[in-house]
């Protein structure tokens, strides 16, 4: 038998441009699946199209499709920081503005001549189209251009509605005044909200063009505005990479540009001016504000040895760091490349109005071409049946389904990486909503995964700060994590722990030993001392026994072949997880400890966070077959995690959540990424990817029955034409002003 390999998939990322419509989206999207072996999303709201694409069909070929349909492509720069393109779309968004100055200028006085009798005077109707030329043939132009284009590409979109109901109007009304009696002097034309029984050739419908025209204009002038701001947090994360750096060479100082930097690089970072790039501090110890990349409101204080974020501001002090990641590689890159991935795809709910913009606009021609059929048949006229083609034309464009999904998503995504939360795609925030319980990893999430010293009992006679001195001085020859956090504690009781230590011995699973002023000096787990014969006096046997049955670590220290203390330390629970635990109850999630820590150490944070239920001793398999186990018995469980042994439990879950300070593995299984080590940012992420929903499915709400109560009414003769285009550009920036709502939802909100 003869194995069958399947073609390598690549996956590419379009910029499109000249897209107006949902419907265009729609149109590029069927184009690309022609090729065969292709998957493409194509986002209007962000003009990318999101790829998956065989090997048999290249970059170029998608490129060469994209031109056919009447589209231009080219492929995006890395996520960084481009002051030309921001200048381009400036002035784009000027020009925009100007045109539309100059023709409600021009419309403004078309209208109000059209609807008030009492000012018209004779001839005011050639005045009329004097006024009304420029701004049809002018104004619109954009319009009648993408037209042309989906004519020859045998296609509609919206351009074609306006552009066809523009220049209906404006040539009827020609046509009228030139070889009917709307020309003559006298003409009175007066404004009413619905149609009534009129004669075509005296009928004129000026205004209709002009301001049809003019709101429309109106209304892509604040949808880019707006599309505009809503990505204005992806500009943020980008403006917030340092442009230049100080390299240091050879003790000196050198500016260059920031995107010079490498690997292994020294560079130095003066008080107030922004970290260059990922990197560890080698000199220099200040406060580091890290709240514009991790949400993280208080500034932390860094050291030698500490690891510091491209994009910081450095508060006090002069730091010398080594670049340890640049360019795509850091974390503020990085962070900017997910949100830009979740912007460019498509949830769900956007699939159906998706499938209505691309059939939408042939069936709104068939409705209108009805429409004249009806109203021509029956004894009110043409110029009755024209005006209810038009406004049917007019009232049904699609722009607000097109845009009631990827603004919400653009601005709901953009909001959550400023709060620190970093989802990956559109799918998640469906997932969210359907979440009923979150599984929590203990050590690295509920608690800091770092050992500090909670006690230190010394044995009857012997003085604490003694004690710490040897504990300490003997501690800060060992990198072993519980050594370490002995040494760090007695430096921050300010004992002098400098006596010199000899001929240190690092006693595997047991301790250490080391030779201090001329005595041995053990420090370890308190077996270490009972196997060299060293008695524990009772009252510390009893201490050891508690702080066993709590999960705590013990350490026993004896010199000169005495025992003279125990230290206790435990895991650190971080100051926010008993609050985020609460939240999350009442977001309706039920929490689960899950922990490879004995069940005593388990137990004792979940009481101090408020969880009751509680799986300890769990290996990486039992962690996934516990998430499996909850998804079998009907809940829809979500999972964070920090370590590599929560990677498979993270894949496993409906919703992966993974801790940003944990390792790459877990937050490539994970779904959502927290870059703040805060257990209240997967709250803030339930809660703003389900707002984000909520406003999604009021958008749609809001475009389809916007939709389906305004053909009707147009088609019923009850909808001038001009308010009909009015309705159609006010449908569109109420739904991008809506999502906009999102950008200024507060984190408890």
């Amino acid at each position: 038998m003869t194995a069958v390999l399947s073609a390598p998939t690549a996956d590419t990322e379009l910029i499109v441009e000249g897209m107006t419509c949902g419907a265009c989206a729609a149109r590029v999207e069927r184009t690309l699946r022609k090729l065969g072996d292709v998957q493409a999303s194509v986002n209007y709201a962000t003009g990318r199209a999101a790829v998956t694409h065989g090997g048999t069909v290249n970059v170029d070929d998608l490129m060469a499709a994209i031109e056919r349909a009447g589209y231009t492509a080219r492929q995006p720069e890395p996520a960084t920081r481009d002051d030309e393109a921001e200048l381009a779309q400036d002035l784009e968004l000027d020009g925009r503005r100007l045109q539309l100055v100059a023709c409600a200028a021009l419309a403004v006085p078309v209208i109000v001549l059209s609807m008030v009798p009492a000012i018209q005077f004779p001839y005011w109707q050639w005045t009329a189209l004097g006024l009304t030329a420029p701004v049809v043939l002018w104004g619109a132009l954009p319009f009648h251009r993408a037209a042309l284009t989906n004519l020859r590409h045998a296609t509609a979109t919206m351009d074609t509605l306006v552009s066809v109901g523009t220049l209906a109007a404006f040539l009827w009304s020609v046509y009228a005044m030139v070889f009917g009696t709307a020309g003559r002097p006298g003409l009175t034309h007066s404004f009413d909200l619905t149609l009534s029984p009129s004669r075509a050739p005296g009928q004129i419908y000026l205004e209709v063009a002009a301001g049809v025209t003019t709101f429309v204009l109106a209304g892509r002038y604040l949808e880019a505005r707006a599309r505009r701001r809503s990505g204005a947090a992806l500009r943020g994360l980008l403006a917030l990479a340092a442009t230049d750096a100080r390299l240091l060479v050879d003790g000196r100082e050198h500016l260059v540009p920031a995107e010079r930097l490498a690997v292994g690089d020294t560079f130095v970072v003066r008080p107030g001016e922004k970290v260059a790039t990922d990197g560890v501090v080698v000199e220099g110890s200040c406060a580091v504000d890290t709240a514009a990349i991790t949400g993280e409101p208080a500034p932390v204080d860094v050291t030698a040895g500490d690891d510091v974020i491209g994009g910081c501001v450095v508060l006090g002090g002069r730091l010398v760091v080594r670049a340890t990641r640049v360019g795509a590689d850091t974390q503020l890159a990085r962070t900017a490349a997910l949100v830009e991935r979740a912007q460019t795809g498509k949830a769900a709910v956007q699939r159906l109005a998706d499938r209505v913009c691309g059939e939408f606009v042939p069936v709104v021609f068939m409705l209108a071409a009805a429409t004249w059929g009806f109203w021509a048949g029956s004894t009110a006229g043409a110029g009755t049946a024209f005006a209810a083609a038009t406004a049917v034309l007019i009232v049904a464009c699609p722009c607000a389904l097109g845009l009631a999904t990827p603004t919400a998503l653009l601005v709901g995504t953009g909001r959550a990486a400023q709060l620190g939360v970093l989802v990956t795609g559109p799918a998640v925030l469906e997932s969210t909503r359907r979440v009923d319980t979150i599984v929590l990893d203990k050590t690295g999430t509920v608690t800091t995964g770092e050992m500090n010293v909670t006690a230190v009992v010394p044995v009857d006679g012997e003085d604490r700060d003694d004690v710490l001195a040897v504990a300490g001085a003997l501690a800060g020859t060992s990198t072993h994590p519980v050594a370490q956090a002995v040494a760090r504690y007695a430096a921050e009781q300010g004992v002098d722990a400098t006596a010199e230590v000899r001929e240190v011995v690092s006693l595997d699973g047991l301790g250490m030993q080391g030779d201090i002023g001329g005595s041995e000096a053990l420090l370890g787990r308190p077996r270490l001392l009972r196997e060299r014969g060293i008695a524990l006096p009772d009252a510390l046997e009893g201490l050891l026994t508690d702080a066993a049955a709590s999960g705590r670590t013990t350490v026993a220290l004896a010199w000169a072949g005495r025992a003279r203390a125990v230290l206790v330390l435990s895991d650190t629970i971080r100051p926010t997880s008993a609050e985020a635990i609460a939240e999350l109850r009442r977001l309706g999630l039920e929490p689960v400890l899950l922990t490879g820590d004995g069940e005593g150490a388990a137990r004792a944070v979940a009481d101090a966070v408020g969880i009751t239920t509680v799986v300890a001793d769990a290996l990486p398999t039992d962690k996934v077959e516990l998430v499996a186990r909850l998804q079998s018995q009907g809940r829809v469980v979500a999972m964070v995690g920090d370590g590599i042994n929560d990677a498979a439990a993270l894949a496993q879950a409906d919703l992966g959540i993974a801790m940003g300070t944990g390792t790459d593995i877990a937050m490539s299984a994970a779904d959502i990424t927290l870059v703040r080590a805060d257990l209240t940012a997967a709250v803030d992420a339930i809660r703003i990817s389900r707002r984000t929903l909520t406003v999604i499915k009021a958008n749609l709400a809001w475009a389809f029955g916007y939709n389906i109560l305004a053909l009707p009414i147009a088609a019923a003769g009850m909808l001038h034409p001009m308010l009909a285009g009015a309705a159609m550009a006010a449908s569109s920036v109420l739904v991008v002003t809506n999502s906009l709502r999102l950008a200024g939802r507060r984190r408890t909100a």
